[in-house]
């Protein structure tokens, strides 16, 4: 097995067609409490009625719990209601700037926010239903997805991706990329969850450790650094994100051990380095006739997860790289680099043994 010097922890979507008995009615009121942002402030009471008392879970996660409601009598719009755990205990100001700018991201790979509550010390968020809930679910079940499916998964979430980063009034850093915190829709369409949220919680929420915001696994080594955070944490994550969807299976599987596929990470950079990506995908005929594509997705997702986020691509040439628009170069030796840095190691500790023993010699 390789050894590695880094921290180890388009296809256009498919078209849907829906008729129009299909489409739910509107029944959302612009809120003035918010200004220029089409968002409806609820009552507590009033969500409390809509999911039944919060009755149906639908996850939960560092952010809190999500749960299922119902709206309108007569037009019963599915909804989603996120409860808040433990949010900033800034006021209501912050509360709102933050909901301002969330409410203000339009994209079709991002969760919609529809609503929000903040009566009292309830926060709650108010978003629209996802029929076929996470691509963990999607992904980890009995049954694989189709390899053409997967892809466009891949490509919606770098979409939205690219929208929270760049194309934003203020840039958005997720900080917490992972399968699930993407949320399929009746069509399988790929949509980001709980983008922004990171500010409206107590620094303790979310974390691995001291300091660090998202989950174990998909962390970029920067966090452990002290180092300035960027973009490029997202970067980090979708690559690991990448490596899961090519290959089905969670980036950490304890019940390996010691095993050299335990970590996905690196097995697939193995893989990669002995020219054996086949074993990435030993029960997928579809990901196998599809070689070529399979080496560009891993190399990819190899780039993405460099120890250095100055050598990660933005997720905008990550986007050209699935397109296929721009070359994707081959991913730096870092079996090489591990070499080379022991060998500057031993030379360095043999200069200091020899400048010792002159010392030594030369002493009176």
């Amino acid at each position: 097995m390789l050894m590695r010097t880094r921290c180890s922890n388009y296809l256009p979507p498919a078209t849907c067609k829906r008729t129009l008995q299909q489409q739910p009615t509107a029944i959302y009121i612009p809120n003035t409490d918010i200004e220029g942002v089409n968002l409806r402030s609820f009552m507590y009471q009033e969500l409390e009625k809509a999911t039944d008392m919060f009755k149906e879970e639908l996850g939960r996660g560092s952010f809190g719990a999500v749960y299922k409601g119902v709206l309108g009598v007569d037009a019963r719009k599915v909804i989603a209601v996120k409860q808040l755990k433990k949010f900033v205990q800034e006021g209501e100001k912050e509360f709102k700037t933050e909901m301002k700018a969330i409410g203000r991201t339009h994209h079709r790979n991002l969760v919609q926010l529809l609503g929000h509550c903040d009566e009292g010390q309830h926060r709650l968020l108010v978003y629209e239903f996802m029929t076929n809930g996470s691509l963990a679910r999607f992904l980890f079940g009995s049954k694989k997805p189709s390899w053409d499916k997967r892809m466009d998964i891949a490509f919606g979430t770098a979409r939205g991706l690219v929208y929270l980063h760049e194309e934003c009034s203020s840039q958005i850093i997720h900080c917490d990329i992972k399968p699930q915190n993407i949320l399929l829709d009746d069509c399988y369409t790929a949509k980001i969850a709980d983008f922004g949220l990171a500010k409206l919680l107590e620094t303790d929420q979310a974390r691995t450790i001291t300091g660090i915001r998202g989950t174990k696994g998909y962390v970029a080594p920067e966090w452990f650094k002290s180092r300035h955070i960027t973009a490029k944490v997202d970067v980090y994550s979708f690559g690991v994100l990448l490596l899961e969807i090519i290959c089905c299976r969670k980036n950490v599987e304890m019940e390996m051990g010691c095993d050299e596929k335990a970590v996905l990470v690196d097995w697939a950079y193995d893989c990669y380095m002995e020219r054996r990506l086949e074993m990435l995908v030993e029960d997928d005929a579809e990901a196998k006739s599809d070689a070529a594509r399979l080496e560009r997705l891993v190399r990819i997702a190899i780039w993405c997860t460099q120890e250095d986020p100055s050598l990660r691509p933005s997720l905008k040439e990550v986007v050209q790289m699935l397109e296929g628009t721009i070359e994707v170069p081959a991913p730096p030796d870092l079996s090489y680099i591990s070499s080379r840095n022991w060998v500057f190691i031993f030379i360095l500790a043999y200069f200091c043994f020899f400048s010792l023993f002159l010392c030594k010699c030369h002493a009176p």
